[in-house]
């Protein structure tokens, strides 16, 4: 003869990682189906990277094209993802209230932004895979330490990410929206990626060279075109914005 068992109820938060990871999963669903981000992130700067390699539009100096192009793309989209795409989504989020009522649950705030950052990593691995794949197709033969890199794609997205929370944490969504697009076409003209800083004034290059995307761009450039060691002074630049912006928007982001 069986007996039906007797079930206990255990209610209770689910451990913190977890709750991380499946926020984390929910943040990358939400932002690959949402067609604007996925302009952004990818097919801007896919079709970038292929126009420019392909027509001599811009003078990139000795070598083939998509040599110097391939870095400065792919720090593009970093600040895409990071920056641009990040900021309008939680300026949006936190103007329907979704930030409101999540930080109402058990997820502490810190690990709803740990997430996010989690979400936007790995939108931005698949999107150095696709850049890389395509660079190679069109000849690209990169060089230098890989160590380097991945420290550069670090830091600038700690970078970016600051900036694109400080943003979304303390402007109007609207303002947002409009703000984080001007900014991504200003730095895609004046931040190295597909014009080098070398075609600017003197004094221009000095203020442009201290942008986070100068920085991301011209570190990658050096390592990956130049073959260089590790950029101290590119890496300098994007720990200061990290720091500056990160601490920034830990002290004004509002949630409501």
């Amino acid at each position: 003869m069986t007996t039906a068992g007797t079930y206990t109820p255990k209610p209770g938060a689910a451990p913190l990682s977890r709750m991380i990871a499946a926020q984390a999963v929910l943040e990358t669903k939400m932002l690959l189906r949402n067609g604007e981000q996925l302009l952004l992130t990818v097919v801007i700067p896919t079709l970038l990277l292929v126009l420019f390699s392909s027509v001599d539009v811009v003078d990139t100096g000795e070598g083939e094209a998509v040599d110097f192009l391939a870095p400065g793309i792919l720090a593009l989209a970093v600040m895409s993802t990071a920056f641009t795409g990040q900021a309008i989504a939680t300026g949006f989020e936190r103007r329907y209230g979704v930030l409101k009522r999540l930080a109402t649950s058990p997820l502490p705030r810190w690990g709803l932004m740990a997430a996010k950052t989690l979400s936007v990593l790995v939108t931005e691995i698949l999107q150095v895979v696709l850049l890389t794949v395509i660079a190679f197709a069109l000849g690209w033969s990169p060089g230098g330490n890989p160590l380097a890199v991945l420290l550069l794609l670090l830091l600038g997205t700690a970078a970016f990410s600051g900036l694109g929370l400080l943003m979304a944490g303390t402007l109007k969504a609207e303002a947002t929206l409009a703000a984080a697009n001007l900014v991504f076409l200003l730095l895609l003209v004046g931040g190295g990626v597909v014009v080098p800083l070398d075609k600017f004034p003197d004094a221009a290059q000095d203020v442009l060279g201290l942008l986070p995307i100068s920085a991301l761009s011209d570190g990658l450039r050096d390592v990956l075109q130049h073959g260089a060691g590790m950029p101290w002074g590119n890496l300098g630049i994007l720990a200061v914005w990290g720091v500056v912006g990160l601490a920034a928007a830990a002290r004004f982001f509002r949630w409501e």
